[in-house]
């Protein structure tokens, strides 16, 4: 499986930023999701996405601010990003989970099998 993320870019704090992850290659996947490392911080995770796209998980610090999807065609996953904060400066990656996915666990870096490059997100104040 490979993973091409995109997207990202400086944008001012209260703006609005789409990211994209395309995956490619034996795509039947359980979840995929977006995970973020600032500087100097470990990786967290941002939001996921079921394969089916019907479920989708946020983290209280972008809940209501984020909106994760997928389009089932293209095997692509989608974070829109409303409302920035300087905080979510980052380096954004997208992730996917294949069988060895244990239900429920998607906000843990080790759930996932395959990453993606990474895209720079940079918020100004």
């Amino acid at each position: 499986v490979q993973l091409q993320a995109s997207g990202g870019g400086l944008v001012q704090a209260g703006g609005s930023l789409r990211l994209s992850c395309a995956a490619s290659g034996r795509t039947r996947g359980y979840i995929m999701g977006w995970f973020r490392q600032a500087p100097g911080k470990e990786r967290e995770f941002v939001a996921a996405v079921s394969w089916s796209g019907v479920s989708t998980y946020y983290s209280d610090s972008v809940k209501g601010r984020f909106t994760i999807s997928k389009e089932n065609d293209k095997n692509t996953i989608y974070l829109q990003m409303n409302t920035v904060k300087p905080e979510d400066t980052a380096v954004y990656y997208c992730a996917f989970a294949g069988r060895g996915y244990t239900q429920g666990y998607y906000y843990r870096v080790n759930s996932y099998d395959y990453w993606g490059q990474g895209t720079l997100v940079t918020v100004s104040s």
